[in-house]
């Protein structure tokens, strides 16, 4: 059940790169990634109950919070622009 379940959740990442790749905006983009991000945590999850190593699970937690503190900043950096350096006008 398990293994067919990590099946499930790679053909959604696939879905997910072919959106990230195609999308129309970077919107659409950073929110494919960050679904591919979330659905990685579940596939390292998937993968400790398959191995029976439950240790899994401090992992995939630690991976969500660097996906999130990620996008996040990824967000902050394109809502600001790339180019926008603080700098004054003379």
């Amino acid at each position: 059940m398990y293994a067919m379940a990590a099946l499930g959740i790679l053909v959604v990442i696939g879905i997910a790169l072919a959106r990230a790749f195609l999308g129309p905006t970077i919107y659409d983009r950073i929110l494919a990634v960050n679904m591919i991000g979330t659905k990685i945590v579940l596939l390292i999850a998937v993968h400790g109950f398959l191995t029976d190593r439950p240790e899994f699970l401090d992992i995939a937690i630690v991976y969500a919070l660097i996906n999130f503190i990620g996008i996040i900043a990824v967000l902050n950096l394109v809502q600001r622009g790339s180019n926008n350096a603080h700098t004054e006008d003379p």
